[in-house]
């Protein structure tokens, strides 16, 4: 989006207002003026301390409505468990092969799966998965023999989520084409995982603020009160 274009989205958002959340997607793609279709972020600060281990916050949810784009996923197994991925639609299945052609540069896939016996295989490119959150965990059920039903619910658009290093979940829920009602049904999904995922060590307001924004769009502030009053315990 152009510096004007990018200004003129901005002046129809008050950056200090809390809007509903039916608001929120309605202005979100209004302000979403780029050429190709922007992905829908959402940014939630929540009120725990991630230096803290019994105060992290991590899972893995399946979208209503998945992630509006195709995504692309490769599986580390051999032997029947190879056949299983590939039948299930897996975009490329390997072992020895594919830890080459990652170790070679390549990288044109957005999620990994591994069975566990093949973890020592992966481990050789852990340093390369890992920080770009490729990564095979069984917290997330991307290490699990059911190769199968995981390389499904990824393709469906399964989506991971975790606790950055300054107490925020960055997550990207959608594309602009999506609609605000579906990118409001994977919002609404999604702030009951996190709320789900509560630390009990975590004392005080757990919800700090919520930010929805379009890839080149303008930050719109949710009211986190009634998400948490409703979805909440």
């Amino acid at each position: 989006m152009s510096g004007k274009r990018y200004v003129k989205a901005a002046e129809k958002v008050d950056s200090k207002k809390r809007h509903t959340v039916d608001e929120t997607f309605k202005m979100a793609i209004e302000s979403a003026q780029a050429k190709f279709d922007e992905t829908i972020d959402v940014a939630i600060r929540l009120g725990v301390d991630p230096k803290q281990g019994d105060q992290q916050v991590r899972g893995a949810i399946a979208l209503p409505h998945g992630l509006g784009k195709a995504v692309r996923v490769v599986v580390f197994a051999k032997g029947p468990k190879e056949q299983e991925a590939k039948t299930a639609g897996a975009d490329y299945v390997g072992a020895d092969d594919l830890v080459q052609k990652i170790n070679d540069g390549w990288l044109d896939f957005d999620k990994a799966i591994a069975t566990p016996d093949m973890m020592g295989t992966v481990s050789k490119v852990a340093k390369i998965l890992g920080p770009r959150g490729l990564m095979p965990n069984p917290k997330v059920g991307t290490v699990t023999m059911n190769v199968g039903d995981a390389v499904a619910a990824e393709k469906k658009g399964k989506l991971d989520f975790r606790l950055d290093k300054a107490g925020i979940i960055h997550a990207g829920i959608g594309k602009k084409s999506m609609g605000a009602q579906k990118l409001t049904d994977n919002f609404n999904t999604l702030m009951a995982a996190v709320i789900k995922a509560k630390p009990s060590a975590s004392k005080g307001v757990y919800l700090r603020t919520i930010t929805v924004s379009s890839t080149m769009g303008p930050g719109i502030k949710v009211d986190p009160n009634p998400i948490m009053n409703t979805t909440g315990e």
